[in-house]
Parts: C-alpha cells; sequence; structure tokens
C-alpha cells in the first residue's frame, strides 16, 4: 500500500512538473494585462474603424508613388503576345515558352511567329512527375515511412510547379507542339482538382510498391506493377488534359495574322526541330542570388526535376550586381531570359509596378519590417515562387540599371498591358533566379558553373513551388 501512495505522489510531482514546464513559456494573465496596458485605446479604435471596412493595401498606399508609371526603356526585346496561365502553377512554362518563341521570331528570316501548347507539353510534365514520384519511391522502399526522403515523395506526389530545366527536358524528350493543336482545357487552366486526384491515386500506388519492396518482390515485377499504374495516371490525365497530339498540319503566320507559306504535316518532334533546332541542356546558365550562402559556388537541388531521367536543378550562386551584368548582355542581343521572383511584394497590380516603398505598412501598424533578403529567405518569409520573362531594362547614363521589365502569364488585362515594371531596387530585393545563354557569360563563370555542386534539399526555404 505504501509502494502505491509512493508511486502515485511521484507521479503527481512529475505530472506537476510537466505542467510548469508547458506553461512556462504561456501568456500568463499579468502578461496579459500588460499588453492590453501598452496600446492606445483611441487611436487604435480609429485605426481598427478603417482597417475593418477597408483593403489594407488601400489605406497604405504611398501618395507619393502613385505618378504615372514610365513606361521608356532603353533597351527592349519585341512585343509579343501575352498568355494567361489561369488558376495553374504553369508560370515555369509560359516563361519558358516565352523565351523559346521569342527566340524563334529573332531568327526566323521569313518573319515567323509561333504560340506553342501549354496543355500539350503540361501533359507529360505530369505523367514524368507522377513516375518520378513512383521510382523515388521503389528507390527509397527499405528506408522508413518517417524519412524525410520519403516524406517528400509522399507530401508532393505531383504538383504544377517546376523550372526552365523542365522545358529543357521535357521539350527535347517530347517534342512541341502549337496551341492550335493542342488547346486548353478546363482542367489545364483548373488544376487543383485533377491534381488532388492524381495525388491520392500516387499515394496509394506508393504505398503498395513500399509493400512489395518489404516483400522482396523481383525488380523486374515491381517495375511492372509501375507500369500499370502509370497506364491508369495516362488514363486520367487524357480524360482532363486530352490525348497527347501525335501528328498535326499546321500553316505558320506573321506578327499580324497573315499565312507565311504552305500548311505542313508535323510531328511534335519535327516541330521542336523547325521551332527550336537545337538542344536545350547545356547551352544555357541557371544563376541564382542567395546572400546566405557563399557566392561563385555551385549548388544542386536534389529531386528537383521533372523526370527520373532527366537534369536536377543545378545553379550558380552571384550577386546581383553580376546577374544584372548578364541580363542587361541578353537584353542588348535582343533576347528574352526567364527570370523568377517573389512577386507578391508590394506588387501595385492595377499599375503593373513593384517598389519598395508602393506601400507603407510599417507606419500603419506602429512597426517597422527590417528583416534583409538573407533574413527573409532563412525564415521562409520570401522565396523564389513566380516565373516571368524579363524582357527590357532602362539604363541610366553611366550604364547603371534603373527599372526592368517582365513579360507576366496572368493575362494581357493584367498589370501594364500584361507585364510589370520594377525598380532596380525592387529587382535587387525580390528577384532570384536568372537563365540566360552561356555565350554572354565569361569564361571564369562557366568554369565555376562546372565546380562539383554542393547537394542541397528541396524543402529549403527559397526553393518554393513556383507557380
Amino acid at each position: 500500500m505504501r509502494k502505491n501512495v509512493i508511486l502515485f505522489g511521484a507521479m503527481l510531482m512529475m505530472a506537476s512538473s510537466a505542467m510548469a514546464q508547458s506553461s512556462q513559456g504561456g501568456i500568463r494573465n499579468a502578461t496579459l494585462q500588460q499588453i492590453v496596458k501598452a496600446q492606445n485605446g483611441s487611436a487604435n479604435k480609429a485605426l481598427f474603424n478603417a482597417i475593418a471596412n477597408n483593403n489594407i493595401d488601400d489605406l497604405v498606399k504611398n501618395p507619393a508613388n502613385q505618378a504615372p508609371v514610365d513606361t521608356h526603356f532603353s533597351i527592349e526585346t519585341p512585343k509579343q503576345s501575352i498568355h494567361n496561365q489561369k488558376s495553374s502553377g504553369r508560370c515555369w512554362m509560359f516563361s519558358g515558352f516565352n523565351v523559346l518563341r521569342s527566340n524563334f521570331a529573332k531568327n526566323d528570316m521569313q518573319g515567323r511567329v509561333v504560340e506553342f501548347s501549354q496543355d500539350y507539353l503540361f501533359f507529360y510534365d505530369q505523367l514524368e512527375k507522377a513516375n518520378l514520384m513512383l521510382q523515388g519511391v521503389i528507390d527509397t522502399g527499405k528506408k522508413s515511412i518517417e524519412d524525410p526522403q520519403v516524406q517528400f515523395f509522399f507530401k508532393n506526389p505531383i504538383n504544377d510547379g517546376g523550372t526552365f530545366c523542365g522545358v529543357a527536358d521535357l521539350a527535347e524528350k517530347y517534342g512541341l507542339a502549337p496551341m492550335s493543336a493542342q488547346p486548353e482545357t478546363f482542367s489545364s487552366n483548373n488544376t487543383s482538382k485533377m491534381s488532388k486526384l492524381i495525388s491520392s491515386k500516387l499515394r496509394e500506388y506508393g504505398l503498395e510498391l513500399r509493400k512489395m519492396v518489404a516483400q522482396g518482390k523481383k525488380s523486374s515485377a515491381i517495375q511492372a506493377r509501375k507500369d500499370e499504374m502509370l497506364a491508369t495516371v495516362y488514363h486520367m490525365l487524357s480524360l482532363t488534359l486530352g490525348e497527347p497530339v501525335k501528328e498535326f498540319t499546321y500553316a505558320f503566320r506573321d506578327k499580324n495574322g497573315k499565312q507565311v507559306g504552305e500548311a505542313k504535316k508535323y510531328t511534335p518532334k519535327s516541330f521542336y526541330e523547325e521551332t527550336v533546332g537545337h538542344s536545350l541542356n547545356g547551352t544555357f546558365l541557371m544563376v541564382m542570388n542567395d546572400p546566405r550562402r557563399p557566392y561563385h559556388k555551385t549548388y544542386e537541388v536534389e529531386y528537383d526535376r521533372h523526370t527520373y531521367d532527366g537534369h536536377n536543378w543545378k545553379y550558380l550562386n552571384l550577386p546581383m550586381e553580376e546577374i544584372a551584368q548578364l541580363a542587361i548582355a541578353s537584353l542588348k542581343d535582343g533576347h528574352k531570359m526567364y527570370s523568377s521572383y517573389d512577386v507578391g511584394k508590394q506588387l501595385d497590380r492595377k499599375r503593373g509596378y513593384l517598389a519598395l516603398d508602393n506601400f507603407d505598412y510599417g507606419s500603419l501598424f506602429g512597426t517597422s519590417f527590417p528583416m534583409n533578403k538573407a533574413e527573409r529567405i532563412s525564415t521562409f518569409d520570401s522565396g523564389s515562387t513566380h516565373a516571368m520573362t524579363l524582357t527590357a531594362v532602362d539604363l541610366d547614363a553611366n550604364g547603371k540599371p534603373v527599372k526592368w521589365k517582365v513579360e507576366n502569364s496572368w493575362g494581357a488585362d493584367n498589370g501594364f498591358s500584361g507585364c510589370f515594371i520594377m525598380t532596380n531596387d525592387w529587382f535587387n530585393e525580390y528577384m532570384f533566379r536568372l537563365v540566360v545563354d552561356k555565350k554572354y557569360a565569361s569564361e571564369q563563370l562557366l568554369k565555376e558553373f562546372d565546380q562539383k555542386p554542393t547537394m542541397l534539399t528541396p524543402d529549403d526555404p527559397l526553393f518554393q513551388l513556383e507557380d
């Protein structure tokens, strides 16, 4: 009996200790009273009345920054049509296609233009990502399901996001099609439901494959079952995105819509040869600004690719000044570039203008937001979230950039005729990634890019999905 009493007492003490530990960091009544006392009642009431009935951004617009946006650019590539990704996360594909069709128009001696089918390549993007997930589950099948690598595949079985590496790998493998040969569908423009259903199926299949690995099934049997699973995914994609076009008849047109030459029969591969004409992989340099890490070093993101047999995202980390010089060199030569940003920061959507002083949130809330770029990245406050096509720069008398212009993929009625204009100060703070032709890079940069990269994990705060 005495032992039981002692044991019960010990348990009470342990419970009390645990409660004390858990409540030590909580908000105590005295603390709450102190917080409330620090508030300015009358001023807060007035601010609450304003904020409760208005959009915060409407209240904090900087009146000194509302003059008409200067739309002159000393260096600007030719304008082209603006597309709309709608409710999908395909900004990487739209931006990549902007670059490809711009290069085609610039180099074509007949004055032809082209509009690529996003739906066509998106079909294979989703199929390849499904295979990447299933094969990744097989490769890690002997690890615990709680292992970070295993959880990566189950957490994100499939998604819309990507990088220019995906455009390069997918287009080379499957070719390209014109928009007229395979137009958008409801599900390509609104991917949420399709993605959720396929993700659920892939998670189910992933568990089955892990079970087969645990049971010691032959590799050939596992691969055969994976192929059956992919057939189901293909079926789901074909019903939502349409069966990928295998052959089509197409006539090129000029920028005014006038037909150029006779209509011809193409396959996606022959159309790729006609419009791109060379391998994309190996021709470009991907650079990034990540002030948390040493510059002039190369990094690679594990599993950050679109196809199992494709290329991980590999980049050279550079200061913004050097990235700007690469961009200027490309624009001077008439070539647009794939680039990515944290576009939601200080965005005046109506004017299509990005500046650090568009909105004064600090004054409204009586505080400040002083984190620098490295701190914002480290704390998940900022990262590379949206790809757009860099198309123009305005230089001052000393050749220094003053402002930049990008083509966006939110429709022609969004922003400044479908484009955004950004100050150089904003560009330095919220631009992250640039894909530029290797011919604009120095021998030193190319040598640095060829260094053995440091491998990073995809859960790094900087590598958010670009959508």
